[in-house]
């Protein structure tokens, strides 16, 4: 399992309503995208406000770049003024209070439930 962490620069002037509604607008695209396990949309805080950013979750770094193709680079230039930066990690475990689970993947991608200690 696949987090993608796509960062870029809040265009200036938005807001978080600006931002949201912006947001908004990809519902179809990525509730759509079959690859996509869940994705987030964060803004920055304190320090890092300026920054927006996208936490997915995907089954492999391949299905992340396919949906992250150069069209989708140049969408995000465009509505941003500019290109996002993206970065990986290995999703190996996860602890969901929400669901009351854990969760943890092996290499190969294949999952367990875990019992909460």
């Amino acid at each position: 399992m696949i987090v993608e962490l796509v960062t870029f620069k809040t265009p200036s002037g938005w807001d978080r309503t600006r931002v949201l509604e912006d947001a908004k607008h990809t519902i179809p695209k990525w509730g759509s995208n079959r690859d996509l396990l869940r994705k987030h949309f964060v803004l920055g805080i304190g320090e890092d406000e300026g920054t927006s950013a996208g936490v997915y979750v995907w089954p492999s770094i391949d299905a992340a770049k396919k949906a992250h193709d150069d069209k989708w680079r140049e969408s995000v230039k465009e509505r941003t003024g500019g290109y996002p930066n993206s970065r990986y990690f290995d999703l190996f475990l996860l602890i969901d209070n929400e669901q009351g689970r854990v969760v943890e993947w092996a290499a190969d991608g294949s999952a367990r439930q875990l019992e909460k200690a």
